[in-house]
């Protein structure tokens, strides 16, 4: 086990029902049997990004916390790579969930989520979907459905190009992967994009830096307001108008209950 300030830091594979996944465990010093979080990032992102930070941080409080790669991408290996497919993030964490539940040394009674960013709606589905998962917090969460998608990536003409190469992706004998993140291809995913670009933070060796562009078919297609009515469960919001999709939390919020506290 490898020490972190004020915890532990453990390599572990979680036996999922989706499979093997490549995840940390982080344990806090001094607490016996802590409730344990498990975190997600931001779309295309590994576990020793920002769920990284976030995990080391709920450490610091006495929660244990829980990192993990989904399916394709990072440690966890998989046949399809790379795919930004909501439903199918969703399915991951709750076959970590689950699989969390049994591990020795935290309480299986407090599991909570944190989802950053895009995972942020993969959490909050898993949360309708998993009773295990007891209460959710969410950072600058980028919450969409398809009409603000179409409206985000430049209408409905180039929408449908982006679906049509998704199909044509889909299809192809070989998967069709482009660069994620890039300050000089302007053909990447995200062209000069703050964060994933800079190498002291999200562009790390650890991070796969690449996009499958079948992608496109589930991430334009996600509704991630769809949780808004039907999830009864204690989330946290920290959001801002700063951040890449406040019109997204805000749509979330008419829709939803008065469980969601946003701060």
């Amino acid at each position: 086990m490898t020490q972190i300030e004020n915890g532990q830091k453990q390599a572990i594979e979680l036996h999922t029902s989706v499979g093997e996944l490549a995840a940390n465990l982080y344990l806090p010093e001094g607490v016996d049997n802590p409730a344990v979080v498990v975190v997600t990032g931001a779309w295309t992102t590994v576990k020793e990004q920002m769920p990284a930070t976030y995990a080391e941080a709920l450490v610091k409080q006495g929660y244990a916390a829980v990192t993990f790669d989904f399916r394709g991408w990072g440690e966890s290996k998989d046949a399809i790579q790379y795919l930004e497919d909501p439903s199918r993030k969703a399915e991951d964490i709750n076959a970590v969930i689950d699989a969390v539940s049994q591990l020795d040394g935290i309480n299986a009674d407090k599991i909570a989520g944190l989802g950053i960013c895009a995972s942020s709606g993969y959490m909050l589905d898993a949360a309708t979907a998993n009773a295990q998962l007891k209460a959710v917090a969410l950072v600058a969460p980028w919450l969409h459905n398809p009409e603000m998608a179409t409206a985000i990536y430049g209408g409905e003409e180039n929408a449908a190009a982006l679906l049509a190469s998704a199909k044509a992706a889909a299809n192809s004998e070989q998967p069709v992967f482009i660069e994620a993140a890039s300050t000089t291809n302007a053909e990447s995913l995200m062209y000069q994009a703050p964060y994933y670009t800079e190498t002291d933070r999200g562009l790390i060796p650890e991070y796969d830096n690449l996009y499958n562009v079948a992608s496109w078919t589930g991430w334009l297609n996600y509704d991630a307001l769809a949780s808004a009515q039907n999830l009864e469960k204690p989330v946290m919001m920290v959001a801002s108008e700063a951040m890449a999709l406040p019109g997204g939390a805000h749509a979330y919020l008419e829709q939803s209950g008065d469980n969601i506290q946003a701060v």
